[in-house]
């Protein structure tokens, strides 16, 4: 008997297997960076390179455990915020670019965080009336030139960069405060999930420094 494809919504032959609703979980033993989807490369950690055990999704009523996710939550919108603003006040066209390429992939993060940790966003945390965008921008900007071309990208960059690394360093000190659980555990993915984001924005940074003669 055909049935339906329950991603695409496609009628599928008797024969055929669809896998759409499928995903799985590892978890790097090493860095402890946790990684949902269907099949990993070589089972390794593609951050470290660590060998990656199968896991089961979180569910949890640990208040403590659920208080690190909140916080994880609370940085990636916060980091959100100031690329979608960022991408909307830029007038140079490179800078704006960047900061369109860096506002989709922190919509991955997000995206990432809600599958992993089954938070559920309200649409208002994300799309802001424009008193409250105005009030953001002051604050985060604050310091940026953006009429000065030439140093626009790597002043936009360097504070990005400073505040997926204060991320990254809280959940990291707190792990190793924390004592054995699941609130450590948590606290170790996310630091090695900003791990990540530091490292894809330094090597994006790279691009736009010319090289030492």
């Amino acid at each position: 008997m055909a049935s339906i494809c329950p991603k695409c919504r496609m009628e599928l032959d008797d024969d055929v297997v669809c896998c759409a609703s499928l995903r799985y979980e590892w978890k790097c033993r090493k860095c402890g960076k946790r990684s949902t989807g269907f099949v990993v490369p070589y089972g390794r950690c593609y951050l470290c390179g660590g060998e990656n055990d199968t896991v089961r999704p979180y569910v949890t009523k640990d208040v403590k455990a659920a208080r690190a996710v909140e916080e994880a939550v609370q940085f990636e919108v916060n980091m959100y915020q100031f690329y979608q603003l960022g991408r909307q006040r830029a007038t140079d066209p490179t800078v704006r670019a960047v900061f369109e390429q860096l506002y989709l992939k922190e919509q991955d993060h997000l995206k990432e965080l809600e599958d992993k940790y089954h938070v559920h966003l309200e649409p208002e945390v994300l799309n802001l009336p424009p008193d409250a965008e105005k009030l953001l921008e002051d604050h985060l900007f604050d310091g940026i030139d953006f009429d000065d071309r030439k140093d626009q990208v790597h002043q936009l960059y360097d504070r990005a960069l400073t505040m997926e690394r204060r991320t990254r360093d809280h959940f990291a000190r707190r792990a190793i405060d924390l004592p054995p659980g699941p609130e450590r555990e948590i606290c170790r993915e996310l630091a090695a999930e900003e791990e990540d984001h530091v490292a894809m924005l330094e090597t994006e940074m790279a691009q736009f420094t010319p090289e030492k003669a």
